[in-house]
C-alpha cells in the first residue's frame, strides 16, 4: 500500500510537471493581457501620460517611422479624445498587438495605426502611424468608420478557421495580383463572392463599391494602375489565429519610381478557406521609410 502510494504521488507530480511545460501562455501575455496593453496606450495618449505603460528598459518606439524615444512621441501631447472606430488584431504566438483606432486632435480626427509587441508582460516594441488628411493618405473617408465592421468581428468556429500557414497563403495572393497581374483571379486569389476592400473607410472594390465601373468584384477588378508602382514589398505583420485574421504591411511607389511610398496596413479576414473582407489604413511616407524602420 505504501508503495502504491509513493508511486500515485510520483505520477502526480510527474504529470503537474509536464502540464506546466506544456502551458508557457501562463506565464506570457495571453489575448486579453496584449489588447488590455492596446487600451492602455490608448487611454495614456488621452491622458498626455506615458509613465504608468509597462514598458521593457529594451523598448524601441516609432512613430511615423521615425525611431524616438517614448516621451518625444508628439500624440502624446495632440491626441485628445478616441472615437468609436478600433479594430484590433491580437497575435498571442508572437506576442502582438494591433490595432486601427480613429482618434481625436482638438476635435479633428486622425487614422491611427498601432502595433505593440509584448515579451513577459512588458511592452518592448511601439510603432505608431498617424494619417489626419487625404494629402497624407489618398483617401480619408471618416463617416465610413464609425464602427468596426460585422464581418471583420465574426468569431469562426474551430473548424472554419485555415491553419496560421494557410491564412497568410491565402492573404499572400494579395500582392502577388498587384505585382503582376492584371486581376486577382490571374492568381488565384481566393475572394468570396461577396468578399468588400475598404480603404481608410471608403469602399474601394465590392458589392457596394460605386468607385469605377467593375470595382463590384474585387476577383476580376482591374489592377493594371498597380504595375506601374513598382514592386510591392510585404511583411507579415500578425496574425489572429482566434480571429482569422491576417495582417499585413505593404509599401508601393505613388507618385513616381523611388519617390513616395503608399504603406498599407492591410487586415485579410480569412476562414471557410476564402477571403472575406479586406480593411485597410495607409498613409503616404518618403521611400526610405517605406518599411518603417522595422524588419
Amino acid at each position: 500500500m505504501k508503495n502504491t502510494t509513493i508511486v500515485t504521488l510520483l505520477a502526480c507530480c510527474a504529470w503537474s510537471a509536464a502540464t506546466i511545460e506544456a502551458q508557457p501562455a501562463a506565464a506570457a501575455c495571453d489575448r486579453e493581457c496584449l489588447r488590455g496593453k492596446v487600451t492602455q496606450l490608448l487611454y495614456a495618449l488621452v491622458k498626455h501620460d506615458a509613465t504608468g505603460l509597462p514598458v521593457a528598459n529594451t523598448l524601441r518606439v516609432t512613430e511615423d517611422a521615425v525611431e524616438k524615444p517614448l516621451e518625444k512621441v508628439g500624440l502624446f501631447s495632440t491626441v485628445t479624445r478616441l472615437r468609436g472606430f478600433r479594430q484590433d488584431i491580437i497575435d498571442e504566438r508572437n506576442g502582438v498587438a494591433g490595432a486601427d483606432v480613429v482618434v481625436e486632435e482638438t476635435g479633428a480626427p486622425v487614422l491611427l495605426v498601432l502595433r505593440l509587441k509584448v515579451v513577459v508582460d512588458r511592452i518592448t516594441e511601439i510603432e505608431l502611424v498617424a494619417t489626419r488628411s487625404r494629402a497624407e493618405g489618398l483617401i480619408f473617408n471618416i463617416d465610413g468608420l464609425s464602427t468596426p465592421s460585422a464581418v471583420m468581428n465574426y468569431a469562426p468556429r474551430p473548424e472554419q478557421l485555415a491553419t496560421r500557414d494557410e491564412a497568410i497563403k491565402a492573404a499572400m495572393h494579395y500582392p502577388e495580383g498587384l505585382n503582376a497581374a492584371k486581376t486577382f483571379a490571374a492568381v488565384n486569389a481566393p475572394f468570396a463572392p461577396d468578399a468588400y476592400r475598404y480603404e481608410n473607410g471608403q469602399v474601394m472594390a465590392g458589392p457596394d463599391c460605386k468607385f469605377a465601373p467593375g470595382c463590384q468584384n474585387i476577383s476580376t477588378q482591374s489592377l493594371a494602375i498597380f504595375q506601374r508602382l513598382g514592386d510591392v514589398q510585404t511583411r507579415v505583420v500578425a496574425v489572429d489565429e482566434r480571429m482569422g485574421i491576417v495582417w499585413l504591411r505593404m509599401a508601393w511607389g505613388v507618385r513616381e519610381r523611388g519617390g513616395d511610398q503608399l504603406t498599407v496596413w492591410e487586415a485579410f479576414k480569412v476562414f471557410d478557406k476564402q477571403i472575406h473582407a479586406v480593411e485597410a489604413f495607409m498613409r503616404i511616407l518618403p521611400f526610405e521609410k517605406r518599411n518603417g524602420g522595422w524588419q
